[in-house]
């Protein structure tokens, strides 16, 4: 059902140096300023200070194609740019968005220095999910990571959106990345773009 997990972190790997799209989420966070941001079928909010990477610059980085656009901070911190990829894999066997959550998460449990932080309650389009929020190190040539991750389905199609920063950061970074995942949508969007 799942890819394996190194597929689905290594577009945030390779967009690393350069690295949202506004629905419901059972996560408070701050009043964070940012605007709606639809590609596809997806749509989330977009801080104000974030770029957009789209399929065009993810190809020139060579991303695989399963990432289906990614966001990036527009400030450094600790030296990263702060990434939030989105990848979609079609299922073969559909399932609910629980399970399809549970099963990404139990996928990142075997990453080098894996360790849990938080998992905490999120809907998308009121569907009930969770954030999962760990560190791990994946590639050891590189500083260990904080990953925010969350995954649903909508229809035969599997979502996860996966936001890596330094592994300390801001509450603004934090309250930020948390708005991105917790805004995804499949509600409402009639033209790719933002």
């Amino acid at each position: 059902m799942l890819c394996p997990m190194k597929k689905l972190l290594l577009p945030l790997l390779l967009c690393l140096p350069l690295l949202s799209a506004c629905g419901s989420t059972g996560t408070t966070t701050a009043a964070i300023t940012c605007k709606n941001y639809w590609f596809d079928t997806v749509g989330a909010c977009l801080p104000d200070n974030w770029n957009v990477l789209d399929r065009a610059t993810l190809d020139q980085r060579g991303v695989a194609e399963d990432t289906i656009i990614a966001f990036q901070m527009k400030d450094a911190v600790s030296g990263q740019f702060p990434t939030v990829s989105i990848t979609r894999e079609p299922l073969a066997t559909v399932v609910d968005s629980a399970t399809y959550s549970d099963a990404t998460i139990r996928s990142v449990t075997v990453l080098p220095a894996y360790k849990l932080i938080d998992k905490k309650k999120s809907t998308i389009d009121k569907v009930a999910t969770s954030i999962h929020v760990f560190t791990a190190q994946p590639t050891l040539s590189e500083p260990m990571r904080k990953f925010y991750q969350v995954s649903t389905v909508n229809g035969s199609i599997g979502y996860t959106v996966t936001a890596l920063t330094p592994v300390s950061v801001s509450a603004a970074v934090e309250n930020a990345v948390l708005a991105i995942l917790g805004s995804m949508t499949f509600q409402g969007a009639t033209s790719a773009g933002g």
